[in-house]
């Protein structure tokens, strides 16, 4: 790993896409690129800690994946089971809570077994923080907050006038940490696919052409190097940024 960037992101949100579209180029199978794609999270999970970046929050299978081939969703599933079984003490020792966002009432059982012991052995840590966006859906969580608040209005909890963006923040899957400042997606695509709508507001793109599998350390560095020549004016003119 290169030089410690100037100015680093509080907070990564990455789509890692191309697993399978890497695998099928290598003329493997698809279940191959995830397996390859697992490797990649242990790296640069690890590299983010080792910069001091304290949130990350990985985009591992979107609540509309449930529609690919059966097949591939069960190895999906106990690719996870194994990945959480083998790096629950790392994230131990490292302090790392591992938060999962999303609907997880889909999840197999045998793989939710390991994602409520990992859970639990990780949710006291404050230090670094790794989500894991798993059945996930952008429109979902923020319906699911909309009738949380809902609820609480209805029941005379809340009054409606008192519902803002902080309030609404809180009812997210993500609530008490910082919204991510750079969001990467790999293999090209340039979409952000139901991803993370709300906390992705003033966030940083980029989008890069190499896929998930090749996504190395070193290709992250490059990434942080091009957040930190951009200009984040937050609505502000640049003069206005440069003069605070």
């Amino acid at each position: 790993m290169g030089a410690k960037p100037a100015k680093l992101p509080k907070h990564i949100a990455i789509i890692m896409d191309g697993n399978g579209r890497w695998a099928q180029s290598q003329g493997l199978p698809r279940l191959a690129g995830h397996h390859e794609g697992t490797k990649r999270v242990r790296e640069i999970s690890r590299a983010c800690r080792e910069l001091g970046i304290r949130h990350l929050t990985l985009y591992a299978f979107s609540s509309e994946n449930w529609r690919r081939p059966e097949d591939e969703v069960a190895g999906l599933m106990d690719l996870l089971r194994v990945f959480l079984e083998e790096n629950r003490q790392e994230l131990v020792d490292t302090e790392t809570r591992l938060v999962p966002v999303g609907d997880l009432s889909k999840i197999p059982a045998a793989t939710m077994a390991e994602v409520e012991r990992t859970v639990e052995a990780t949710r006291h840590f404050t230090k670094y923080t790794l989500n894991i966006a798993l059945s996930y859906g952008g429109r979902d969580e923020i319906l699911q907050a909309v009738r949380s608040l809902a609820a609480d209005v209805k029941d005379g909890l809340l009054n409606v006038d008192d519902i803002d963006e902080e309030r609404f923040s809180s009812r997210l899957y993500t609530k008490g940490q910082p919204d991510p400042d750079l969001m990467i997606r790999t293999s090209g695509e340039q979409r952000i696919s139901n991803y993370l709508l709300w906390q992705l507001a003033y966030a940083e793109f980029l989008f890069v052409p190499e896929p998930w599998p090749e996504f190395t350390v070193d290709r992250l560095m490059v990434a942080l190097d091009q957040f930190g020549n951009r200009e984040r004016r937050f609505g502000m003119t640049g003069e206005q940024v440069k003069a605070q």
